[in-house]
């Protein structure tokens, strides 16, 4: 049923049958994940499990997901987490920042530096408030959607978010970002 969905969809747009992920929506997820702090080279596997996991649900006779790309963006970070989990964070921060800067010139200096301290303070929040964060302001996915596809309350996704901006907030102040 997703597969048809998604192919029906694919052939209007003239892209390949087989992926159900469109380009925007492999774009966030690689987003969510780098932001979510899985290294660069890591990337397209993570991608591939966001796409596995939609196939997976699909041959498993699953209900299409009301939302694909919010779906995908929730799934990608939790994959983000559990690769947290399993690696406690050996990656280098600029390996993150490198999968994000667009292709071209540079930023300069002083974007760089914010994006940097933004990165750093995202890596120190508790798991549960950086997943948030990035699914809200990266991801772009409003408080009910994240609520929705975490199952907790939107209470507590309001609350998560509303801590990790202070907590932000205050490490860009004690770094002298801003």
């Amino acid at each position: 049923m997703l597969r048809g969905r998604i192919r029906r969809g694919r052939q209007a747009h003239g892209a390949a049958e087989d992926d159900p992920l469109d380009a925007a929506q492999e774009r966030r997820v690689r987003a969510v994940l780098a932001l979510g702090g899985v290294p660069q080279a890591d990337l397209p596997d993570g991608v591939q499990q966001v796409r596995l996991r939609l196939l997976e649900r699909a041959a498993g006779g699953q209900e299409a997901p009301r939302d694909v790309s919010a779906w995908a963006a929730v799934v990608a970070s939790n994959l983000a987490m559990d690769w947290h989990r399993a690696k406690r964070r050996q990656e280098r921060l600029g390996e993150r920042l490198a999968a994000l800067r667009p292709a071209g010139p540079s930023a300069d200096e002083e974007t760089r530096l914010l994006s940097l301290a933004v990165a750093r303070g995202l890596d120190g929040l508790p798991d549960a408030q950086r997943q948030v964060v990035v699914l809200r302001f990266y991801a772009d996915l409003p408080v009910r959607s994240i609520a929705e596809q975490l199952g907790v309350p939107e209470g507590t996704v309001k609350s998560r978010l509303h801590t990790a901006a202070r907590a932000l907030r205050a490490r860009l102040h004690e770094d002298e970002v801003v």
